[in-house]
C-alpha cells in the first residue's frame, strides 16, 4: 500500500471511528435509498424518471410517515409502540361516522383525531414508565383495544360524503416545474397531497427536536444508558412517558392524514401498518436497542420501503407474499449490517 493510500485509508478510519452511530446509520440509509431508486429506474423503466411518480410515493405514504416518526422516538428511548396501526384505524372511522352521521366539522374531526392519540400517549406512556409494565404488553393490549373499538365505532365500511372534508381531501399542491408531458402531449402538473406538507413539516420539527432540545438529547440518553441518564439527573420515567405521548400524538395526527387520503372509514384501515412503521424505523437507522435514529433516517427508511413495494410490483409479482419476503430479506439485511457496522466502529476506535 502506498503514502497516498496509507493517508486515504487513516483518514477514513478516522472519520469512520469519530462518527456517530446515529449519523453513520443514516448516511447507509440515504445512500441505500439512492443506489435502490437508481436501479428501479435503470431496470423497470422511465416511470421511475417522472418526478410524479416520486411524489405518488410520498402521497401514499404520508400517514406512514408520521407513524414511524413517533414509533423511531419510542425505539430511540429503549422502547416499543404496536398500537399505532389500530390508532389509526380507529382515528379513521372515528372522524368517517362524526363527519357523515352526525354532520360534524373538519375542526371537529381533527380534534377527534388529537383526543384518540393522545388518550392512547397519555394512558400507555403512565402504564409503561410509572407501573413499570413492559411497553411491549402495554400496546399490544392497546392494538386489541383500538381494533376492537373501531368496530363498535362502526362495524362497516363507507365512504365519506361531508362536503366540507371532501374540498379538503382533495386539495394538491402544485409543484411548479416538475410536470410532465403525457402521451398525447398534454402537460400534467406535479401535485400533492396536503398530507405531504404535515408529514415533512413534522420530519423536520421533530429532527431539530432530537439534535437540539434538552428533550431530545434526555430521549437518546435514557435509550442509551437508563442508569447513567437518571445519574445525570435526567428524569427518566417522565422521559419515557413523554416519548409514548409524542408517538400517540403522531398516531393522531397520522390517522387523520391516512383519513384524508383514503376518504373512508372502515375496520380493516392500516393493517399491518405498525409492523411497516417498526421495518421503515430499523431500515432507517433506528436501533431496537435504543440510542440510536433519526427522523430523516426513518424518512428515507418508508421511501426505501415504498421503493422495494413498487419496484416488486412493477416486475408483475403482485402476490402480497413476494413484498412480505421482499420487506423480510430487506430488514434482515439491514439489521445485519447495522450489527457489522457498529461492531467495526468500536474495533475502529479501539
Amino acid at each position: 500500500m502506498d503514502e497516498k493510500m496509507k493517508k486515504r485509508h487513516g483518514k477514513f478510519k478516522t472519520w469512520f471511528a469519530g462518527t456517530s452511530d446515529t449519523n453513520l446509520l443514516l448516511t447507509i440509509t440515504i445512500v441505500v435509498f439512492v443506489l435502490m431508486y437508481s436501479s428501479a429506474i435503470i431496470f423497470q423503466g422511465e416511470g421511475f424518471l417522472k418526478p410524479q411518480t416520486f411524489l405518488n410515493i410520498l402521497n401514499q405514504n404520508s400517514p406512514l410517515i408520521i407513524t414511524a416518526i413517533g414509533l423511531s422516538i419510542v425505539m430511540i428511548n429503549g422502547g416499543i409502540d404496536i398500537s399505532v396501526g389500530g390508532v389509526v384505524a380507529l382515528v379513521s372511522m372515528s372522524c368517517a361516522v362524526y363527519l357523515d352521521y352526525h354532520n360534524g366539522s373538519v375542526i371537529g374531526a381533527i380534534a377527534i383525531a388529537l383526543g384518540i392519540g393522545l388518550a392512547f400517549g397519555l394512558v400507555q406512556g403512565f402504564l409503561v414508565a410509572y407501573l413499570g409494565i413492559q411497553p411491549f404488553i402495554v400496546t399490544l393490549a392497546g392494538m386489541f383495544f383500538a381494533r376492537g373499538m373501531t368496530t363498535i365505532v362502526h362495524t362497516k365500511s363507507f365512504n365519506v360524503k361531508n362536503k366540507e372534508f371532501k374540498d379538503l381531501a382533495e386539495t394538491r399542491i402544485i409543484i411548479p416545474g416538475l410536470g410532465s408531458t403525457n402521451s398525447k402531449g398534454r402537460y400534467i402538473d406535479a401535485k400533492i397531497e396536503i398530507g405531504v406538507i404535515v408529514a415533512l413539516v413534522l420530519v423536520i420539527f421533530f429532527f431539530m427536536l432530537l439534535r437540539w432540545s434538552k428533550l431530545g438529547r434526555s430521549f437518546y440518553a435514557v435509550g442509551g444508558n437508563s442508569q447513567s441518564a437518571l445519574m445525570l439527573g435526567i428524569n427518566v420515567k417522565r422521559t419515557k412517558f413523554l416519548s409514548h405521548v409524542i408517538c400517540g400524538v403522531l398516531a393522531g395526527i397520522a390517522g387523520f392524514v391516512y383519513f384524508m387520503h383514503v376518504g373512508s372509514g372502515s375496520a380493516s384501515h392500516a393493517s399491518g401498518m405498525e409492523m411497516n412503521a417498526i421495518a421503515s424505523s430499523i431500515i432507517g437507522g433506528t436501533m431496537l436497542t435504543g440510542g440510536v435514529g433519526n427522523p430523516i433516517g426513518t424518512f428515507f427508511g418508508v421511501l426505501s420501503l415504498a421503493t422495494i413495494q413498487n419496484i416488486v410490483a412493477s416486475a408483475g409479482l403482485d402476490e402480497a407474499w413476494w413484498t412480505g419476503i421482499t420487506i423480510a430479506a430487506m430488514l434482515c439485511l439491514f439489521l445485519i449490517v447495522q450489527s457489522v457496522l457498529i461492531a467495526m466502529k468500536k474495533k475502529a476506535m479501539k
